[in-house]
């Protein structure tokens, strides 16, 4: 039976696969990699994005965007569902900034890609994906504005559960407020690699140094200059792990003209040399896969 489904048209694409054997051994090929991923994920699977393990314990959603890493390390006993779509299909248009491909869900300053479901939630996100199965099933003329009116249900229900979960005391400050967050944090996904200071964002957003890392203090939110470092770290754990550069070029990457303070970057953040890193992963993937 063939669990691969997908619609296509000028340049849109959106596929729908049933996860089995067969289908997450294909997921955790290189073909989905381009894609913006949306998993369904009942109780008991494991799965790896980026360099973080996550293990459901009730079902979950993971939205994962183009530039990360996703690995399926074990089938839960229930069924999940694994959708992926390219920027085409849904995010060419004009959604509102929580909803899009840089909304909360695939870009926020907790790097948190899950969505626990509440009981009450799961029913709710199941019969979309229903719907979504029913689409491909009996495709119609509207079937495009189906699926995507679907998938905006999917990500504005996830959402506003992933803001009850995650946000703390975010939820009770005015949008205002939580807008400059999500500015901060779209502008260091923009500019990570050539804007390295609190000052340059700072600058960018219209305020002072002090007044933009006041703002996360008041909250007791991780430092600006943190969120920053963390994700020139992560971007240079993704490259070291999954491309043949050298830790040199890595470092003229992530705009650092001086390797050797690359370095001592790296080694002060990560706990270890980029070469032991490299090293040490590509060991421990090597072990996984024997």
């Amino acid at each position: 039976m063939n669990t691969h489904k997908f619609f296509e048209s000028n340049y849109k694409k959106l596929g729908f696969l049933v996860l089995n054997e067969d289908s997450i051994e294909e997921i955790n090929g290189e073909y989905y990699k381009p894609y913006i991923k949306v998993l369904y994920l009942p109780e008991d699977y494991l799965i790896t994005i980026d360099f973080k393990q996550y293990k459901t314990t009730t079902p979950s959603l993971f939205f994962i965007n183009s530039n990360q890493y996703l690995q399926i390390d074990k089938e839960g006993k229930s069924q999940g569902y694994f959708m992926y779509y390219n920027r085409d299909f849904y995010c060419v248009q004009i959604h509102d900034a929580e909803v899009a491909c840089d909304g909360l869900l695939f870009n926020n300053i907790f790097e948190m890609p899950m969505t626990a479901l509440p009981n009450k939630e799961v029913l709710f996100v199941e019969a979309i994906y229903e719907q979504i199965q029913g689409e491909f099933d009996a495709p119609d003329s509207s079937q495009e504005e189906m699926i995507r009116t679907y998938l905006k249900q999917l990500i504005i229900k996830a959402t506003r559960i992933w803001k009850t979960q995650q946000l703390g005391v975010l939820n009770n400050e005015p949008s205002k407020e939580m807008d400059f967050f999500r500015d901060f944090s779209r502008l260091v996904e923009i500019h990570f690699r050539t804007k390295h200071s609190v000052a340059d964002y700072a600058d960018i957003l219209g305020v002072a140094p002090k007044t933009l890392s006041n703002k996360f203090n008041r909250l007791e939110l991780t430092q600006p200059n943190d969120i920053i470092k963390d994700r020139i770290m992560l971007e240079a754990k993704r490259l070291l792990g999954y491309s043949t550069l050298s830790v040199k070029e890595i470092a003229y990457q992530l705009g650092y003209e001086d390797p050797a303070y690359f370095n001592r970057l790296f080694t002060n953040k990560v706990g270890d040399t980029p070469s032991n890193f490299k090293k040490k992963y590509l060991l421990g993937k090597n072990v996984q896969l024997e």
